[in-house]
């Protein structure tokens, strides 16, 4: 049991730490953030090679997290492209000082790959598990699964279309899926990893996958995601009528 665990670790210290020496290369720590769907990825196929049982469950769990991961990545690359460093990691640059490229390793780059690690046990509980044929628990985990990544999809899109027009500069995007909840992108996230969670379910140590859905929904609702974002836009007064009619995470229904 704990051949696979160590071999998913292994993987994601060795990824984190190159992915560290080339941000400091870069002098721009956010190209953190881009890497963070291709670890589960390297992990999977890390898995894989130990053990090469292609399995359906194995097949659908990594499919799933290829699909998320290509998005995410391409998604975020994207958006920064041509960009300065993500204003939360220049703050650690400055406030860090001389002792930045050390600390950015620990606490950047190493606790990103020990929360990676976590989020990842839907990946790591199937993998652990003994080959098994596809359930309904896995055909309303890969709903939720799309449903979330949907979610996901159409708000990053919304935003960045936002973004792009012009006309919108220093406007807040309150509309399409932004005017359900002030989150959605986050919410989506959330959401998928809960779809994977539900997947791992069928198998032995299923229980074990869903530490990673509620690790990642503490994360983006209480710590990385929603708490910056609503910092940085406290006390505007678009921001704080904006507050007053959308919910924070949990999206309302449309009409409400």
């Amino acid at each position: 049991m704990i051949g696979p665990l160590l071999t998913a670790a292994g993987i994601v210290f060795l990824y984190m730490t190159g992915l560290c020496v080339l941000a400091l290369v870069r002098k721009n720590y956010s190209i953190v953030d881009a890497g963070w769907g291709p670890g589960f990825v390297l992990a999977a196929a890390a898995l894989f090679l130990r053990d090469p049982d292609f399995s359906p469950a194995r097949l659908l769990m990594t499919a799933l997290i290829t699909l998320w991961a290509a998005r995410l990545s391409f998604h975020i690359l994207r958006r920064n492209a041509g960009k300065p460093e993500d204003f939360r990691y220049a703050a650690m640059r400055k406030r860090w000082g001389k002792a930045a490229p050390l600390k950015s390793y620990i606490f950047i780059f190493l606790f990103q790959g020990a929360v990676m690690l976590l989020v990842s046990s839907p990946l790591t509980a199937v993998f652990l598990s003994p080959a098994r044929p596809l359930s309904i628990l896995d055909a309303a985990g890969t709903a939720v699964f799309l449903a979330g990544f949907l979610f996901e999809t159409v708000a990053d899109r919304q935003l960045a279309a936002h973004i792009r027009d012009s006309g919108n500069k220093k406007m807040l995007m309150t509309r399409g899926l932004w005017s359900l909840s002030r989150h959605p992108n986050h919410f989506g996230e959330a959401t998928l990893w809960w779809g994977l969670g539900l997947i791992a379910l069928s198998s032995r140590y299923g229980w074990a996958g869903l530490i990673g859905p509620a690790v990642i929904t503490f994360f983006l609702r209480f710590v990385s995601g929603v708490p910056l974002l609503e910092k940085k836009y406290a006390g505007r007064p678009d921001w704080e009528e904006y507050k007053k009619k959308t919910p924070v995470f949990f999206p309302r229904l449309p009409g409400a």
